[in-house]
């Protein structure tokens, strides 16, 4: 049994982590997480037009993307995408079957799939799988339940925020998976968090929404968005705070721990990128509007280009500008300054005379900050990427479709 706790640490939730054989590798593959007690619930999924049935089916479930909820059941192996109504199918009895072993309704219980695209689920492994994963659920499993929804991930991915709201201690924690086929909007891959603070369905979709804002829907591997996206959040109110009902400093208290959970998971998914050696923060701010910076970071930060350069430690400003004048911001050359780790390397229409020595040396650490100062306003955004290695294409290359 694990000593280590994270997706069960919050107050009242449970996990298991199984093996259901959907992997050839025969690792965990079949997880469950559950509250001990129904849990407020908010779920964000991919803004990608082909998604898959998991999806269909918290949507059909939560359409608003709220409610109440006691849990939710995830393989990894095959995605359970294009799979049609036999795959809704699937999902639902996924979902049935948990539900009716813990005694709650089926749509009281998520359904997310990851995996490769295009493929039944085999159902005769996964269902003799899930008696076996409601048996184990514990508070000793958060390793095992994390290898379960891994992919191609290297590193398991997980965050623990701990704050007080009205006097009373509350956790907010998260686990996720994603390396590749990432470039979210509303969500990334599969990733749950947990929390036993009190707080109204509503109020808590609402801080989901705003904390993806800044973490998820900023982060991009490769620019691709998954079939599969799914953030899912579940507040039980076992710590005992007053419950919260309203926009107001318990709120705003909540919705900052929501937000640093995600901010790490996030983080986590970019540096655990396929064939990542490196983070990049891309700065844009001075732009028109906030919808014009964030248009301008993330078309830096999907540039194969920069990423490339990144790679090889190169202080190529031209890939920068190149990256910012395609997207569909606003940019005048003339108003524009880029900075990489501190030094200023391009101002107001020409390059700058700068130390290339010291931009390399930031350029070879894990850690790269890009600053693009569009002169034009008062909007900003931050994008979050890595670097494009040979790994990635190997890794690509080779995968099983």
């Amino acid at each position: 049994m694990s000593t280590i706790r994270h997706i069960t640490l919050p107050a009242g939730f449970l996990a298991a982590g199984v093996t259901a054989g959907i992997k050839v590798s025969g690792k965990p593959d079949l997880a469950v997480i559950l509250s001990a007690r129904e849990a407020a619930l908010a779920v964000v999924t991919t803004s990608n037009q082909v998604f898959g049935e998991p999806v269909r089916y918290i949507r059909d479930c939560y359409p608003k993307g709220f409610g109440l909820a006691r849990g939710i059941v995830i393989n990894s192996g095959c995605s359970n995408v294009c799979t049609g109504k036999a795959g809704y199918k699937d999902a639902l009895t996924m979902a049935s079957d948990v539900a009716k072993l813990v005694g709650t309704r089926p749509d009281g219980i998520l359904v997310a799939s990851t995996g490769v695209i295009g493929h039944r689920l085999p159902m005769d492994k996964i269902r003799p799988a899930i008696p076996n994963a409601v048996a184990a659920l514990g508070t000793g499993n958060d390793e095992a339940t994390l290898a379960a929804i891994m992919t191609t991930d290297t590193k398991p991915k997980s965050a623990v925020v701990q704050t007080r709201i009205d006097g009373k201690p509350v956790t907010v924690a998260g686990i996720i998976k994603g390396a590749g086929m990432i470039a979210p909007s509303l969500a990334t891959m599969i990733g749950v968090l947990t929390t036993d603070a009190s707080i109204a369905p509503n109020l808590l979709h609402k801080a989901l929404k705003a904390a993806c804002g800044g973490t998820f829907n900023a982060i991009t591997v490769d620019s691709d968005t998954s079939t599969s996206d799914t953030v899912a959040v579940f507040a039980n109110g076992a710590a005992g705070n007053m419950p919260i009902l309203r926009e107001s400093k318990s709120y705003e208290k909540f919705a900052a721990a929501l937000r640093e959970a995600c901010d790490a998971l996030a983080r986590a998914v970019v540096a655990d990128g396929e064939g990542a050696t490196k983070v990049v923060d891309v700065v844009v701010r001075g732009a028109r509007n906030d919808a014009d910076a964030k248009l301008a970071a993330k078309s830096v930060a999907d540039s194969p280009l920069f990423k490339c350069a990144v790679h090889g430690g190169d202080p190529n400003w031209g890939r920068i500008a190149c990256a910012l004048g395609k997207s569909a911001a606003r940019v005048d050359p003339a108003r524009l300054t880029i900075a990489i780790g501190g030094v200023k390397v391009f101002r107001k229409g020409g390059p700058a005379k700068f130390d290339v020595k010291k931009v390399e040396e930031h350029l070879s650490g894990k850690a790269i900050t890009i600053v693009c100062d569009l002169g034009l306003g008062e909007g900003q955004f931050t994008a979050i990427t890595c670097d494009f290695s040979h790994e990635y294409v190997t890794i690509n290359a080779d995968y099983h479709t």
